[in-house]
């Protein structure tokens, strides 16, 4: 039995047909994931910072010595190797209740409903069709706080239900404080109402910088025609604007558009592990060795890159996917470093190689 597509690598289980003391001597007692098999069906899957003292306390405490039937342990080097050769393990041998197993909780986005013909935001910790989802965050409040002041800089609606645009619409108190478009009064049109959606996906899109860079060009044309405290005003503005961009912090961006790197301790010496996350899933994980001869390491790192494809992934998978980058990224306890960027073509190689270099040498 061999780990699912994002864990994939090179080396088999360790497999041993007993618990006696002499069998598990093989296994070393270091991190690792392993399942104990009972017959045919009956199976125990669960990983550990101790592989071998953990699978002989479990043997006794459950008194598997008479039934167990064989050992398959995988040693991993950090605790995000783990987490993902567990996560595949769980999805293989218990597809019906693997989320109990895992027990992943799910980050929260800022969610775009595409779907409705007025779009709103919401913050939610599930992916669906017809919307953008930006995050993930890393509490549903950083979520909810970082909409809030997102919100305060456009005039995108925050009302829940669907509208019946209509000039007799009493409308809210977002209208008359002049902080919404009021499409329920067909005070704008459809078409004008998707201009200020548009806005607002591109200022998501851009991390701030499309709005910034609009506010700074007014600041610089009121400050050449001499009206100073307009410049200033606008001045105010980019601090603002600079301020609500900063709320979203480093991981937050459109899932669909969101890759990068986990650059993990590998059990071999001289080699790294990394874990590429393409459109929001990951792919399955790459040695890459520091001492091969070969070529300049970023060079091997583009070759590397360029032969990536993403495979198709559910909504489900994805969204799991992330929580797993979300759970380790968050992490006070993270293992190795993350580098993400927004095109595979365009990746900060010496950042990587650096970032390669750093947990390598431990």
């Amino acid at each position: 039995m061999r780990p699912g597509p994002i864990a994939a690598d090179t080396a088999a289980p360790i497999t041993i047909g007993d618990a006696r003391e002499e069998s598990l001597a093989s296994i070393p007692d270091g991190g690792g994931v392993f399942v104990l098999h009972a017959g045919g069906e009956s199976r125990y899957l669960a990983k550990t910072a101790f592989l071998r003292r953990r699978i002989a306390r479990t043997v006794r405490m459950f008194r598997l010595g008479e039934v167990l039937t064989r050992i398959d342990a995988w040693p991993t080097a950090s605790r995000f190797e783990s987490a993902l050769l567990h996560y595949e393990l769980a999805r293989r041998l218990f597809p019906d209740n693997y989320a109990k197993l895992v027990r992943l909780a799910r980050p929260a986005y800022v969610k775009v409903i595409l779907a409705n013909a007025f779009p709103r935001t919401q913050v939610t910790s599930r992916l669906s069709s017809r919307a953008l989802h930006f995050g993930p965050f890393r509490t549903r409040g950083d979520a909810e706080a970082f909409e809030k002041s997102m919100l305060d800089l456009f005039q995108m609606r925050r009302c829940e239900p669907d509208l019946a645009p209509a000039p007799e619409h009493p409308g809210c108190i977002y209208g008359e404080m002049n902080m919404c478009l009021r499409p329920c009064q067909t005070v704008v049109s459809m078409e004008e109402y998707a201009g200020e959606v548009g806005r607002v996906v591109e200022f998501l899109n851009t991390r701030g910088a499309s709005l910034v860079g609009a506010t700074a060009a007014a600041r610089d044309r009121l400050s050449e025609e001499m009206d100073f405290e307009g410049a200033a005003r606008q001045h105010r503005l980019v601090e603002r604007i600079q301020a609500v961009g900063a709320l979203r912090g480093e991981l937050v961006c459109d899932v669909e558009r969101l890759y990068g790197v986990a650059v993990l301790p590998s059990g071999d010496a001289g080699s790294v592990r990394l874990q590429f996350l393409w459109k929001g899933a990951w792919l399955g994980a790459r040695v890459f060795e520091l001492d091969r001869t070969g070529g300049p390491l970023d060079h091997r790192l583009r070759e590397m890159v360029e032969a990536l494809e993403a495979g198709a992934v559910t909504l489900l998978e994805r969204q799991e996917h992330l929580a797993l980058l979300a759970r380790w990224f968050y992490s006070s306890r993270r293992e190795g470093e993350w580098i993400g960027f927004d095109d595979p073509a365009a990746a900060p190689w010496r950042k990587l190689v650096r970032a390669i270099s750093r947990v390598a040498g431990g």
